[in-house]
């Protein structure tokens, strides 16, 4: 696939659409699940999340449950939705 930027624009609720190709190219859909990671004043990295890669020990999820305090999480809901997203094929992680 011929790769080059795409410009998107956020909505009043912050949202924005990913591309129909990229989304194609990267099997995602709407019960994909993603961490967003805030890149300095720069913009946000999405990574996409598999629900095989969600174990306990996770790095990307210590850190989330580090700064849950902060985010306005009660990190036994992480621990929930964690354990929700994984008992289906493909999940909705809604908490993030």
């Amino acid at each position: 696939m011929k790769k080059y930027p795409k410009l998107v624009q956020a909505d009043k609720r912050g949202q924005i659409v990913i591309p129909k190709e990229i989304r194609e190219e990267l099997d995602i859909d709407e019960t994909t699940g993603f961490i967003v990671y805030s890149i300095s004043d720069e913009g946000i990295l999405l990574k996409k999340i598999q629900p095989e890669e969600l174990a306990d020990n996770d790095p990307v999820i210590n850190k989330i449950k580090e700064k849950s305090a902060k985010l306005k999480i009660n990190p036994k809901n992480i621990d929930k939705t964690i354990q929700d997203y994984k008992k289906i094929k493909k999940g909705k992680l809604d908490i993030i």
